[in-house]
């Protein structure tokens, strides 16, 4: 399971299990005072639910109606000798405030759940964001050149008679560097990511409290009944002295208030430990990925095409078996202008990756919100892409040239940006589409295997 999975089912199963409380144990607690007011309840959550999963809610505004509702029905099943009527419900919340007929819980949940709420909807929507964008730029299609590169790399040796000669680590670098330049770019913002997940996992685990307050919910809810119904006479006095004495009614009134709470105490402990586990394996990815994307070229050459150690002198160059003699490139497209086996042109970046380095920006600043306890809103947006091809031969214009420009000479030549329609590319390249393929599932499968799971 990944850690967004994980992540969304864990704060899920948190609020399921204290609703689920509520609804065993409030019948028995309260009796009327619970049954006749179900719905108020069940909004709550509802609110709750809808808030976490993204809607554009106002978290603070849903508790505070939470708790007006709750006050003037209990108000009038505590006093069912009065005729309360809506208007009189209305004076008795004005002065709510200054009465607190429910105690501290109010205002102490309010500040709680808040903080709370917004750092687990914004932890498991970062995750979201960090997946979408593995997938998306996986999807993007490689360059006619990067295409015709990789079928030198891998192809070539064996129309030489050299199938056993492993491509030079070198060479496989700066290979892959130049099809993935664009993608190097995600880099710095791709860390920012990873590094405010962490924070704000810091925050989920252990100041937010966010095991304690939310699965405990209905605990606090039961408190703030209690106070009401232990106070009830000085409440109702005050109440009163304000709004002025109602009309008396006819009717009687029976309340119970039992209290049985080891069994939740029990449960909330135990839960408290998962979400310390949930924490320290999802900051052990995080950490680890944080160079993600400069540190896939490594991978890929190492474990998808198999490249010689950096040391081999017998080793496939792109010309014949012998030492790489070219430097390695830096990371990212800026760096790829001597590129000495990948034609980049620097000037024109990948628009899809950079919709989703922008993307990563949106995000880090939402989690820098919510690691303050300031809220901040979600907008959905997906747009897929695909690309696919087929053939595998190696063309004679391929194997055996090297960029003739000298790598201190070279200027960047201009290429179209390639399209994102899934036709692949024409001529000989797309006969190399199954390489280019293969890079790109690595690059998505190295990226659900380590990135999420």
């Amino acid at each position: 399971m990944s850690c967004a999975s994980k992540a969304e089912g864990y704060f899920q199963d948190l609020l399921n299990k204290s609703e689920k409380a509520l609804y065993d144990a409030f019948p028995s607690m309260y009796g009327e005072l619970y049954t006749q007011n179900m719905k108020v309840f069940k909004d709550l959550y509802s609110e709750l639910r809808r808030y976490y999963r993204g809607s554009n809610i106002n978290l603070e505004e849903a508790l505070n109606e939470f708790w007006t509702r709750l006050l003037e029905r209990l108000f009038k099943l505590m006093n069912p000798q009065y005729h309360i009527t809506d208007e009189y419900l209305d004076c008795m919340v004005k002065h709510a405030e200054q009465h607190k007929p429910f105690g501290e819980v109010p205002r102490d949940l309010k500040v709680k759940a808040t903080r709370a709420f917004i750092a687990a909807r914004s932890y498991a929507q970062g995750f979201l964001v960090g997946s979408d964008v593995v997938k998306k730029v996986s999807q993007v299609s490689l360059s006619h050149e990067c295409t015709r590169a990789i079928m030198k790399l891998m192809y070539c040796p064996h129309c030489r008679g050299m199938s056993s000669v492993k491509p030079c680590n070198n060479y496989c670098l700066n290979v892959v560097k130049g099809c993935l330049a664009n993608q190097a770019d995600l880099n710095t913002e791709w860390k920012y990511l990873m590094d405010s997940l962490v924070v704000v996992a810091d925050r989920i685990d252990g100041p937010y409290n966010v095991d304690t307050v939310i699965g405990t919910i209905h605990m606090r809810i039961a408190e703030a009944i209690s106070n009401l119904q232990e106070n009830k006479d000085s409440i109702t006095a005050k109440v009163f002295q304000g709004c002025g004495n109602p009309k008396v009614s006819t009717k009687g009134s029976s309340s119970e208030d039992k209290k049985r709470r080891g069994k939740v105490a029990l449960e909330a402990k135990s839960s408290a430990q998962a979400l310390e586990m949930l924490v320290l394996d999802a900051k052990g990815n995080l950490t680890a990925l944080r160079t993600y994307w400069i540190t896939l070229p490594g991978s890929l050459c190492s474990k998808k095409v198999m490249a010689s150690s950096a040391a081999d002198d017998k080793c496939w160059n792109g010309m014949t078996k012998g030492s790489y003699l070219p430097e390695v490139m830096g990371d990212g497209l800026a760096n790829q202008i001597n590129n000495p086996e990948v034609e980049v042109d620097i000037t024109k970046p990948d628009m899809t990756i950079r919709q989703q380095i922008m993307q990563l920006k949106i995000m880090t600043n939402r989690l820098g919100n919510a690691n303050i306890g300031n809220d901040v809103d979600f907008q959905d947006a997906s747009d897929d892409m695909s690309g696919s091809g087929s053939g595998d031969s190696c063309p004679d214009d391929v194997c055996g040239k090297r960029l003739s420009k000298s790598p201190s000479t070279r200027q960047p030549e201009t290429h179209a940006i390639p399209k994102q329609s899934g036709h692949g590319v024409s001529g000989a390249s797309s006969r190399s589409l199954p390489s280019a393929f293969l890079l790109l599932l690595s690059v998505a499968f190295i990226a659900a295997q380590h990135l999420w799971r």
